[in-house]
């Protein structure tokens, strides 16, 4: 690997062997190399992002709502209550000051809705043509409320797997915006604050939680059972796939596990708890669609491997190459 390439921000293996073979050989803070979606410091969690997406604006949201979105959510999969947050905004010149001010509003409504504040922020402004309209940089500060710490090193085979409902939407979202393609009909992104909904399960024994963003479910579960001593089976029978995600990503030739999600929480919870987290997450607008998806085994250390509807089995596989442009 001599040069970046577009797929290595995909949230796929490439963006892993970026991460791995490059900033890992020059950035190894102990903290750092956990590798989870924020950083556990005492008392708090930290967590920062960026945000490039076209069109800035899609059906269910725009930059603005997933900025706050995804910072929030990736400090609530930690079993962190958000807090505070920082956003710094690179813009080019000539940008409609109308729609700043609409993508300003939507930050507002955001924030009211997952209950944070911005308490700094920066903006810059550069050349037309240097920052595709506009990107976002975040980063948050949350307070951990969990009963028991969400850690991955407590995950044991016989843990559960539970998802809080469907998968795909936000990235045919963004792809059906941009008019490619010749796709019809409007599928809403499903990018939303997950905090409401993840506190239902603080008191119940939950080792391990992410969103699954760039790379899908896909990216989710290779990342959970990377290096393992256990593998991750799910079942392809209770996948929550809507049929107009099924539908474009036939057409197109995409895994619909390989398509983000700006919405979803996949959560390992311990197999006594089970059903009280379902029963939580069914509670709560964002969960009615939970459901337990598989289950954490002996078998396949390392791998994820799907039960089929053909009753065979085969491994699933994190994606590659970039899909999805400018998604998050």
């Amino acid at each position: 690997m001599d040069k970046v390439l577009l797929a290595h921000g995909g949230g796929g293996s490439k963006s892993a062997e970026l991460t791995r073979l490059v900033f890992q050989r020059f950035l190894r803070d102990p903290l750092l190399m956990e590798m989870d979606d924020a950083a556990r410091l005492p008392g708090q969690v930290f967590t920062t992002d960026s945000f490039v997406v076209r069109p800035l604006f899609f059906p269910g949201g725009d930059i603005g709502r997933l900025a706050v979105c995804g910072t929030v959510n990736d400090m609530a999969v930690m079993g962190a209550k958000p807090l505070y947050l920082s956003i710094a905004f690179i813009i080019e010149e000539g940008f409609p000051l109308a729609q700043l001010e609409k993508i300003l509003a939507s930050i507002a409504r955001a924030c009211r809705e997952s209950g944070t504040r911005i308490v700094c922020a920066d903006t810059k402004v550069v050349e037309k043509g240097k920052a595709d309209g506009m990107f976002i940089t975040t980063a948050g500060i949350g307070r951990p409320l969990f009963k028991k710490p969400v850690e991955p090193a407590r995950i044991r085979p016989g843990d559960v797997i539970l998802l809080n409902g469907p998968l795909g939407l936000h990235g045919i979202s963004v792809l059906a915006a941009r008019g490619e393609f010749g796709l019809q009909g409007k599928i809403r992104s499903d990018v939303a604050p997950l905090w409401e909904l993840i506190k239902k399960c603080r008191s119940l024994d939950v080792p391990f939680m992410r969103d699954p963003t760039r790379g899908g479910l896909a990216q989710t579960l290779n990342e959970l059972a990377h290096k393992k001593k256990f593998g991750v089976r799910v079942r392809e029978d209770r996948l929550p796939i809507p049929k107009k995600v099924a539908a474009v990503c036939d057409l197109l030739g995409f895994d619909p596990l390989h398509v983000a999600n700006e919405g979803k929480v996949v959560m390992v919870v311990a197999r006594q708890d089970a059903d009280k987290a379902l029963r939580a997450l069914r509670g709560h607008p964002l969960g009615r669609g939970a459901r337990v998806i598989g289950a954490i085994t002996k078998e396949n250390p390392g791998r994820v491997v799907m039960a089929t509807l053909s009753r065979s089995e085969r491994i699933v596989m994190p994606p590659v190459g970039e899909i999805l442009p400018r998604i998050c």
